[in-house]
């Protein structure tokens, strides 16, 4: 498994209209180009405490996703069960139920991918699909009951969406793994061959429903003992209209691409035991999907590029999201020009960076497996501050209103300074009596509305298959 996931005016082909604006909030993975895992820049309490947490078997590996004033998460169960779910973000009691709940048998595959939020649209975009997995899907379900909209199945050994897509100007983009990159409408899905957008698609969904609701009722009254309740597997599958797909069976993209103007940021890995792939950056055009620049890199970039101003951060790792592989571990970042591709500036790492950067007030942040959290000045890359964790890290950062948050493999969640990487608090969710399960944290800590919110992943390590918790950290 590597783990790993607006508003975009895309110069029009007679180069009449203007640059575009960087994508909305939560409409690509983490939140913007920059990643900060948050969009508000409302920092998080100064005395954290527990506001609510729900117990769970799943595992959470992407970040929650804040959708309005709901939250999105995806677990993944027993036998890869799938499941996705939309909780209230200010829940009233303890344990919050969720609004709505996902999985089989409309869900065939877990999903690991951050969705994007189309909030004009009403509208969730995500992808499903593991390494061990042949084949995936890209989903669309609107964002008030998790109903299906239109489906975008990409079949294939080695073709996976792990990555976290990004909507931009009314398209959607998304790496695949071996099915490389694609760029579908939103708005336009065809069925039966008429081409219709998602309010029309919509409306059919809810009538096809409502004749699946009637058939089921007459059959408990006819027949009960076989009479099945409808699913939204039984409801119709219109396809999202395709733009283009380029890097197929060339690249493995399975870290979140990155849209900001008309440019999108693709990081490819090298499989070594595959021997498939490339490990690299393209920048590709928005509209066309052609090749603007290409960057080598020394390591693979799970976790995607980032971008401030115009200037590309790129962190790379030996090891992806494996705990029994942490030990010998190597990291870097790299820097380049947006414009060009050129580099700008690289920085050895002691530890695998196999999270995203989080960039902010021209500082690039990183967490490590060496349980390290670096901040490097974005202009020349030199650090800034180094921040002891003292315990190995997968997830990204987050950064707001001033404050970096970085969550560890033990479930602990800490605050730092941005400035100088001083230390502001230290949670240990494993100790505190409304979570007490320790849990390795995957998907980083999101930040909104004042609030944090991390979830757990027991896959392996010394936590496997304990409980995990989805948490909601605020101040009491």
């Amino acid at each position: 498994m590597r783990v790993s996931a607006i508003s975009l005016c895309v110069l029009c082909a007679l180069g009449g209209e203007s640059p575009a604006a960087d994508p909305g909030p939560w409409a690509t993975y983490r939140g913007n180009p920059q990643r900060t895992g948050n969009t508000d820049n409302q920092p998080g309490p100064d005395k954290p405490a527990v506001l609510w947490a729900v117990k769970s078997q799943d595992h959470f590996v992407a970040s929650p996703v804040p959708v309005g004033d709901k939250l999105y998460v995806s677990g993944l169960g027993g036998f890869n069960r799938p499941t996705i779910s939309l909780f209230p973000f200010a829940a009233k009691g303890p344990m919050p139920q969720p609004a709505w709940s996902k999985s089989a048998p409309y869900l065939k595959l877990a999903s690991v991918s951050s969705p994007a939020v189309a909030a004009d649209k009403g509208a969730l975009v995500f992808g499903d699909g593991m390494h061990q997995d042949s084949g995936g899907i890209l989903h669309c379900v609107t964002t008030d009951t998790g109903r299906p909209l239109w489906q975008l199945v990409l079949p294939g050994d080695l073709i996976h969406l792990e990555g976290g897509p990004t909507i931009s100007d009314g398209k959607v983009y998304v790496g695949g793994g071996a099915a490389g990159v694609i760029c579908v409408e939103l708005d336009r899905a065809t069925l039966d061959g008429k081409d219709l957008d998602l309010a029309a698609i919509a409306k059919l969904q809810e009538a096809k429903w409502k004749e699946l609701v009637a058939k089921y009722e007459m059959q408990k009254k006819t027949d009960p003992d076989f009479a099945i309740p409808p699913s939204d597997d039984q409801i119709h599958k219109p396809a999202p209209k395709k733009v283009w797909q380029v890097g197929v069976n060339k690249w493995h993209v399975d870290a979140p691409v990155n849209v900001t103007g008309d440019k999108v940021l693709v990081p490819t890995s090298f499989l070594d035991k595959e021997k498939v792939g490339e490990r690299a950056l393209y920048c590709l055009n928005a509209a066309t999907g052609e090749t603007v620049w290409k960057a080598d890199l020394a390591l693979n970039p799970w976790g995607g590029a980032s971008v401030s101003g115009d200037t590309v951060v790129v962190p790379g790792s030996s090891i992806g999201y494996y705990f029994n592989e942490i030990k010998g571990a190597k990291g870097d970042l790299t820097a380049f020009d947006l414009a060009t591709g050129k580099p700008r500036w690289r920085k050895d790492v002691p530890g695998g960076v196999v999270g995203c950067v989080a960039i902010a007030d021209g500082l690039a942040v990183c967490t490590a497996s060496d349980g390290k959290v670096r901040a490097y000045r974005l202009a020349d890359g030199d650090r800034a501050w180094i921040y002891d964790a003292k315990m190995p890290i997968f997830a990204p950062p987050a950064v707001a209103g001033g404050v970096v948050y970085a969550a560890d493999l033990q479930g602990t969640v800490h605050a730092a300074d941005l400035k100088t990487g001083a230390p502001k608090w230290v949670l240990p969710l494993s100790k505190d009596p409304a979570v007490m399960a320790p849990g390795m944290v995957y998907g980083g800590v999101t930040v909104h509305g004042g609030k944090l919110v991390v979830a757990t992943c027991n896959l392996e390590g010394p936590f496997a298959r304990k409980d995990t918790t989805l948490v909601c950290i605020g101040s009491k």
